[in-house]
C-alpha cells in the first residue's frame, strides 16, 4: 500500500523537488502530479523531479488535464484531447510516473455515442504512444461523481475490451455521490472492491476524499472528517489484502488527509 496527495504540497516549499522531500517527511510514498491545466513541462525538468521521486522511493502517478472530451461536438477539441492524453503520458514517461488520469467525457447531447467515442479517441492516443515508443504509462480512466459524466466502472470495463493499456483509476467519493450515498456499509464498500479488484491490474490506483452530493451527483470534495463515505470501511477491508493499492488523497486537506488515511490501517500506521 501506497499513500500521497493529489499535487505538490504548498507546504512543501516552492520546488517539486522540497515538495517530494515533505511529502516523504510525512511518511508518504506517493504523488499525483496535477497536469490539469496542460502538461507543460521539459523533458530535462521532468527527468530531473523523476530522479528525485525515486531517490524518495515516491511512486507518481499523473493527472492529464480537465479540459478532455472525446464526446465533444467539436472535432477540433476531440483532437486536442488526443493531444492532451498523449501530451501528459509523455510528461509521466520523462517523470517516471506509472499511470496517467483521465476524465474522458461528459455525455452532453449524444449519451449513446459516449462509449464509441471514448474507445475511439483512446485508441488514438494509443496509437500516437506506441508511435513514440511510449508503453510503460497507463491510462487510467477515472470513476465519475457527476451524473452527466462518463465513467462508471461498466463504462470503464467496456473501453478496457477494446484498448489495450486502459484501467480503471477508482474514485471512491465519486462512486458514492453517483450513486446517492450508495457506499454506506463496510458490506457496500466490499461489494464495490470485489467489482473494481479484477479489473485494476497490477496496482489498484485509487482517489480518496469525502464528498457533498446532491441529486445530479458530486458537488465538492470534503475533508475524510465528513465520513462521506466512511473510509474506515475501506481501511478495514484492504488491511490484511495482498492487493498492491496507491491511494491518492483529493480531498481539501491532501497531505493531511493522506496522513490521517494511512493511520486507518493498522498495518501502516506510524507509532
Amino acid at each position: 500500500m501506497r499513500f500521497g496527495p493529489a499535487g505538490y504540497p504548498s507546504a512543501g516549499g516552492k520546488t517539486p523537488e522540497k515538495a517530494l522531500e515533505y511529502t516523504k517527511s510525512l511518511g508518504l510514498d506517493a504523488l499525483e502530479v496535477e497536469f490539469v491545466r496542460g502538461a507543460r513541462i521539459s523533458e530535462e525538468r521532468a527527468r530531473t523531479i523523476g530522479a528525485c521521486a525515486k531517490n524518495l522511493d515516491i511512486r507518481l502517478s499523473c493527472h492529464a488535464p480537465y479540459f478532455i472530451s472525446f464526446n465533444s461536438e467539436s472535432l477540433e477539441t476531440i483532437d486536442k484531447s488526443v493531444q492532451w492524453v498523449v501530451d501528459t503520458a509523455k510528461a509521466a514517461h520523462w517523470l517516471g510516473a506509472y499511470l496517467i488520469v483521465i476524465h474522458a467525457a461528459s455525455y452532453g447531447k449524444k449519451p449513446d455515442e459516449a462509449l464509441p467515442n471514448v474507445i475511439r479517441g483512446l485508441t488514438e492516443s494509443k496509437n500516437r504512444l506506441d508511435d513514440l515508443g511510449i508503453k510503460d504509462v497507463i491510462l487510467g480512466v477515472e470513476t465519475m461523481g457527476k451524473k452527466g459524466q462518463f465513467g462508471t466502472l461498466k463504462e470503464i470495463r467496456q473501453v478496457m475490451e477494446q484498448v489495450d493499456g486502459v484501467r480503471p483509476v477508482l474514485d471512491v467519493a465519486h462512486v458514492h455521490a453517483r450513486g446517492g450515498g450508495c457506499l454506506k456499509t463496510a458490506a457496500d464498500m466490499k461489494s464495490l472492491i470485489d467489482e473494481y479488484f479484477p479489473l485494476c491490474g497490477d496496482v489498484a490506483h485509487f482517489h480518496i476524499s469525502c464528498i457533498k452530493y446532491g441529486e445530479k451527483g458530486e458537488i465538492s470534495h470534503l475533508p475524510l472528517s465528513a465520513k462521506e463515505p466512511d473510509l474506515q470501511f475501506l481501511a478495514d477491508l484492504l488491511n490484511d489484502s495482498s492487493q498492491e493499492c496507491n491511494f491518492i488523497c483529493e480531498s481539501p486537506l491532501i497531505e493531511q488527509d493522506a496522513v490521517v488515511f494511512r493511520d486507518m490501517f493498522p498495518k501502516y500506521r506510524r507509532a
